[in-house]
């Protein structure tokens, strides 16, 4: 499973990572440490806290989540698998993207629940990009 460090929880969160650190300090964002003592957040966890955060509406900065380019660097929140085709969700910040793409272009990303992955929005299509 892929882990993240508060910085990089922080930057798929949309806030600072002062703002994480209080977060993981009080309990709210689960942490562990690694070998060297840096604070880690589990990929699958910061999936589902995104997700919390998103349905609260609780961000702590004052300037709201942008993407640029129409790029929306976010966590994978959930994945339905078919025979042919997937549906990928994906939080970004307080934005909920979701993409239908191939089962195949899933398992060549090797996307999962708690993977960092950027979603590329062109007029209705959404593209995703394993990060």
């Amino acid at each position: 499973m892929q882990s993240y460090t508060i910085g990089q929880a922080a930057r798929l969160l949309g806030v600072s990572p002062d703002t994480a650190r209080r977060w993981a300090d009080a309990g709210r964002l689960t942490t562990h440490r690694d070998g060297g003592g840096r604070r880690l957040v589990d990929g699958r966890d910061l999936a589902a806290f995104s997700v919390e955060l998103a349905r609260a509406g609780t961000t702590e900065e004052d300037t709201p989540y942008t993407s640029a380019r129409n790029a929306f660097p976010g966590i994978v929140t959930a994945i339905k698998l078919g025979d042919v085709a997937a549906q990928v969700e994906i939080q970004a910040g307080p934005h909920r993207l979701v993409s239908l793409l191939t089962r195949e272009a899933v398992e060549e990303l090797g996307l999962e629940v708690g993977v960092e992955a950027t979603a590329r929005v062109k007029s209705t299509n959404v593209h995703i990009d394993r990060t």
